[in-house]
């Protein structure tokens, strides 16, 4: 067990290093990752299972004995994000398949890695994940209407369909995890020491899937499609600390917003990208994945080293 939560820890550690390898690695062999594609759908409800497993009533407590802070990340994450991701699509002259992929990735929910990042920002875990939480839940409503109005300009977008693949792909698994270790919670806890581990490989493997089928598009539209996914990243942390600065609330909360309104859940982005636009349209969500996990551990980083100051 202690070699596991050591190799949990290392995975847990090097997470972006292992992305971009990954990355590096399926764009130069891209056949031998091609397969994958048809799996991503399951893999990410693997990682949101493993989400419902470690989710437990204290997690909301939160949204109901301080509900302001919630309301103000959750508002920023489904309005600020989609309209930045929409305004730099059209700024940067995006193809339509990327134009709409951005706006995916800034409809989407939180992502789980956010709740990592705060802890090592020490900021608000518990706003933190409660936030992601309630924007997961919230994502099969809100993530098709806002690519309904959003992305519908450039590509048709389905919000029927859309919806049942997000209650398949994310409500579902995390429903089903949550209710095993509500009902059989000694198993649970006998196995819930390698479920970071197999939501990291598992991501990996989404990444290289995607990375392979699009290796012709990361060469002639990767540097525009990064600069978008930068610029709506950085703009998110930035705007989300500034927000919860203008009301009133405390660095640790601050911190905890504008991770969780910077970061997003990039393996369902790629997942609904694929199933419903294209592989093209996945690219952003790909960048996402990788730029997230760069700019989240610097920052939290920097606000480590201050909070010790």
């Amino acid at each position: 067990m202690e070699v596991l939560l050591k190799i949990n820890a290392f995975a847990g550690k090097y997470f972006a290093v292992f992305v971009i390898l990954t990355a590096i690695i399926a764009f130069l062999f891209p056949s031998n990752f091609v397969v994958f594609g048809s799996y991503v759908t399951l893999l990410l409800g693997v990682v949101m299972f493993g989400m419902g497993l470690t989710l437990t009533p204290v997690d909301f407590k939160v949204v109901f004995t301080n509900p302001i802070p919630v309301i103000i990340g959750i508002i920023l994450q489904y309005t600020m994000m989609p309209l930045i991701a929409f305004s730099l699509a059209y700024l940067l002259k995006l193809p339509s398949e990327l134009a709409a992929g951005l706006v995916l990735l800034g409809s989407v929910p939180g992502g789980t890695a956010s709740n990592v990042i705060v802890y090592l920002a020490r900021g608000n875990v518990a706003l933190s994940v409660a936030m992601t939480s309630l924007s997961t839940l919230l994502a099969p409503i809100l993530t098709p209407l806002l690519l309904y109005f959003l992305a519908g300009q450039w590509l048709p977008v389905n919000p029927t369909e859309m919806f049942v693949s997000i209650l398949q792909v994310i409500i579902i698994p995390i429903v089903l995890g949550f209710l095993m270790q509500r009902f059989f919670p000694t198993i649970v806890q006998k196995g819930v020491s390698i479920v970071p581990l197999i939501s990291v490989i598992a991501i990996l493997i989404i990444v290289s899937a995607v990375t392979a089928a699009n290796g012709e598009n990361v060469v002639t539209s990767g540097i525009s499609v990064f600069i978008a996914v930068f610029l709506h990243n950085s703009l998110g942390l930035l705007l989300g600390y500034i927000v919860a600065l203008m009301a009133g609330l405390d660095e640790e909360n601050r911190r905890a917003i504008s991770i969780e309104v910077g970061m997003q859940n990039s393996g369902l982005g790629v997942a609904l990208a694929t199933a419903h636009f294209s592989p093209l349209a996945a690219l952003p969500s790909v960048w996402g994945a990788i730029w997230h996990n760069i700019s989240g551990p610097i920052l939290a980083t920097f606000w480590e080293s201050k909070s010790k100051k």
